[in-house]
């Protein structure tokens, strides 16, 4: 505007006026001054100044207009997001509803579901709720809780921008789930809107807190809170919770009580006194400070506040049974995951799909719970199977009531695996570049380095110069001693971590071939599928997926897929595991299973004092152990119990045939790749076993005859158990006529019983009816054979 009125003042004093500008230049002190008059180079000389001023002038003109360009857009933009934003708070605020607590939509179940996907396993927590009027509470009720969650309550407008602020911040920069919520918005946010992590979800949170602010009193919105918060022990509300911990009304909870529910507010499935005390004191000291510095109580009160005694926690009827089990390890697998917490499961409202295969998990139930005759009610049963090739568990035998006994057979409770370690070190042997064939001393009565005792197979046997696959067959421990030796306990241990076994193993230990270090079912599973998978590892789970109450996948199971160990050095290894279950220590199992390739390990602790089995198939690992504690969980001697002897190896495999057999019906058969054995005799350096020069006439040949003879002692057995059953039913036939005969009452089934015609005496001539024969009782546990003395050019079985 100054740049126009200056113009408009000089056109005003006509032409004349304007004159140009004069060009000075400083020549010896004198001034030299051009004008319009001068020549007409001169003339264009003086212009050149003036066109480069008007040059100069336009540029600047046109910066600015850019400039006021891109402001005007910029400015522009920001408008239109302030009204879109003034729209959308505006359409919000008037959409969103402020119900009263018992309208509230609170905390959906979250229910988990086999593989199908639709049939319910059970679901977390019972929705245990009471809503109740908070004039009769003590202030301290309320006030602990304004304390532990709150402290601005009284004066706040119901929103902490600087909480939501910094939680905005770690969520974005830190990827962590941080709330920055008053009470108001913990009322608004857990209850009604179900847990809402979204920020579009936060908004309508944050305009429901604001609504709420405007129209209830303070009271009423901390009533409201008290009324509708999740407690723990699935309790919703004050009045819940107060019964649940302390076995009272609400109106009757001491200070120490209030303050003790007040700080586990936050987390009260974890800090739970009965699962964390120590974390629940702290909270506890916390909240008894904050009411003190605010004035919510004395010093003395605060002094004669303890920490108080809580009730022993209830379990919830939907863990009852053997789905307990299934339960709590779908929780503690989630939980582990850090993709939910534990409150985030019990009012989440989920879908959760396992990988739990209803009719498998059946059958393994019905197969754990069957109890062999004389089988001592101390012995414990675990088991778990796998389809190897996704890492996918699809059932497990972790006990019968998961509300008798909580410490899970199949994830928790540990054993030594004995034998069944071996296959770990047999795939060292193969990626040392040790052929199968290769001969080594199986005789026992033998010494190793670093150990002063003498090493001996199972009954002392000695079995002679055999090659590798008679040696895993018929699990002897000299043979694997021999190769920890080459391979060190060191390289031994860490092929079984790599495998997935997360279980301590000892490093320094030559017996660790021998599996000395106590493992769990679950943890023995891992490794071995990861052999059974051809060297590719997939980490074992039970979850699936999990849904949000709208169907959007909130999770899903891992895929690690990672190649650890060489194909085919695996393939070696399943070939000699096959041994096991045709000739071996489980000899017969792949018979009974319809002649299908079968890969399989026994195991027996030290000193008999657990027993297991590992075996698979291509697409499905099955695992069994048994073991005996004692009233404190010490290992005891497991006895001899149904014939299986007195390490009782012959059980875990019984389990495993029992389960397969109705596991695998009416699967295709499938067959294990054929491995090639490109490894020398006697290894690399000609040291392994009896060295380069010794290698088996035939192993071949060996394998077919022992096929031969495991058919030949199948087929023996099926005859004997036939006739056992046949003895069998004629004793009880004879038992039952020779009860009949001493009291002619025993049964109304008895030919002789009074009334009926005998064709003796006692004939009333009333036709006689026929009698159907007595009902059987049931069959005694079948019981193995003893074990014949081997040849020691021929492998028999043993029980190891």
């Amino acid at each position: 505007m100054a740049s126009y009125k200056r113009r408009a003042h000089s056109s005003d004093r006509g032409p004349a006026l304007r004159k140009p500008r004069a060009t000075q230049s400083k020549t010896a002190g004198t001034t030299k001054t051009s004008s319009t008059r001068g020549p007409r180079g001169k003339n264009n000389t003086s212009r050149k100044p003036a066109n480069t001023h008007r040059a100069s002038s336009h540029k600047r003109n046109g910066g600015h207009r850019v400039l006021k360009w891109v402001l005007g857009i910029f400015f522009g933009l920001i408008g239109l997001g302030l009204a879109i934003g003034i729209g959308v708070f505006a359409y919000l605020y008037a959409t969103t509803e402020v119900p009263q607590p018992e309208k509230f939509a609170l905390a959906e179940k979250t229910t988990v579901y086999y593989a199908d996907g639709t049939t319910p396993i059970g679901s977390y927590a019972e929705q245990n709720r009471e809503i109740i009027s908070c004039e009769g509470l003590p202030d301290y009720v309320g006030n602990a809780i304004v304390a532990s969650e709150n402290r601005t309550f009284y004066t706040d407008k119901g929103l902490d921008l600087k909480g939501i602020a910094r939680a905005f911040i770690n969520n974005v920069t830190k990827g962590t789930r941080q709330g920055g919520s008053t009470i108001t918005q913990q009322y608004a946010e857990r209850y009604y809107m179900g847990e809402t992590t979204s920020y579009v979800g936060k908004a309508r949170e944050a305009i429901m807190a604001i609504k709420i602010a405007q129209t209830e009193s303070k009271d009423e919105v901390l009533c409201n809170y008290m009324n509708t918060i999740y407690l723990g022990r699935n309790s919703y509300g004050i009045q819940a919770a107060a019964k649940s911990y302390f076995n009272k009304d609400a109106k009757d909870l001491t200070l120490s009580e209030a303050a003790m529910i007040a700080g586990i507010i936050p987390s009260p499935s974890t800090w739970d006194p009965a699962d964390n005390p120590d974390m629940a004191k702290a909270r506890f000291k916390r909240v008894l400070n904050i009411m003190q510095e605010d004035g919510y109580i004395t010093a003395k009160d605060h002094k004669a506040a303890e920490f108080p005694q809580t009730a022993d926690v209830t379990q919830q009827n939907e863990y009852a049974g053997p789905n307990g089990y299934l339960l709590d390890m779908v929780r503690r697998e989630l939980v582990a995951s850090k993709t939910f917490t534990k409150e985030d499961l019990d009012t989440g409202g989920y879908k959760i799909v396992t990988t739990i295969d209803k009719a498998k998990q059946d059958a393994m139930q019905s197969v754990g719970d069957t109890r062999a005759d004389g089988m001592p009610e101390s012995i414990q049963v675990g088991g778990i199977a796998v389809e190897q090739k996704t890492g996918a568990v699809v059932s497990v035998y972790a006990g019968s009531d998961y509300l008798t006994q909580q410490l899970n057979n199949a994830d928790q409770a540990m054993f030594e695996p004995g034998s069944t370690m071996k296959p770990f070190a047999l795939l060292g042997a193969a990626q040392s570049g040790v052929n199968f064939d290769t001969m080594f001393n199986g005789n026992s009565h033998q010494h190793f380095s670093g150990i002063t005792a003498e090493v001996n197979n199972a009954l002392n046997i000695n079995w002679g110069n055999i090659n590798l696959y008679q040696a895993t067959a018929n699990s002897v421990n000299t043979v694997f001693m021999n190769v920890n030796e080459h391979l060190t306990p060191q390289r031994t241990a860490k092929i079984a971590h790599e495998a997935g076994i997360a279980g301590e193993i000892d490093t320094n230990s030559m017996y660790n071939v021998l599996g000395i270090n106590a493992l769990t079912v679950w943890d023995l599973a891992q490794g071995h599928s990861t052999i059974a998978n051809n060297g590719v590892k997939n980490t074992l789970h039970m979850v699936n997926k999990v849904l949000s109450s709208d169907n959007k996948d909130l999770y899903n199971a891992p895929n690690e897929n990672k190649q650890v160990f060489d194909a085919n050095d695996c393939a070696l290894v399943q070939k000699a595991m096959q041994g096991t279950t045709t000739y071996g220590t489980a000899a017969g199992v792949s018979s009974a299973l319809g002649g299908r390739q079968v890969a399989g390990k026994s195991g027996t602790a030290n000193d008999e004092l657990a027993a297991s089995f590992v075996g698979y198939t291509p697409s499905l690992l099955n695992v069994w152990a048994i073991w005996n504690p004692d009233a404190d969980g010490n290992p005891q001697v497991v006895p001899a119990f149904g014939g299986y002897g007195v390490t009782s190896t012959g059980y875990p495999a019984h389990l495993f045939e029992e389960y397969m057999t109705q596991a695998l019906q009416g699967t295709a058969v499938e067959q294990f790749t054929t491995p090639k054995d490109s490894g020398k005799i006697g290894g690399s350096d000609g040291t392994w076993g009896l060295g380069g020069g010794q290698r088996s006439s035939s192993s071949t040949t060996d394998d077919e005859e022992a096929k031969k003879q495991a058919e030949e002692e199948a087929k023996r057995k099926a005859e004997e158990e036939a006739k056992k059953q046949a003895d069998a039913e004629a004793q009880q036939k004879q038992e039952f006529a020779q009860q009949c005969l001493a009291n002619p009452r025993y049964s109304t089934e008895c030919p002789n019983y009074p009334g009926t015609s005998s064709g003796g005496d006692g004939d009333t001539g009333v036709e006689q009816q026929p009698k159907p024969d007595p009902q059987p009782k049931p069959d005694p546990q079948p019981k193995p054979d003893p074990q014949p003395k081997p040849d020691p050019q021929q492998p028999q079985s043993q029980q190891q």
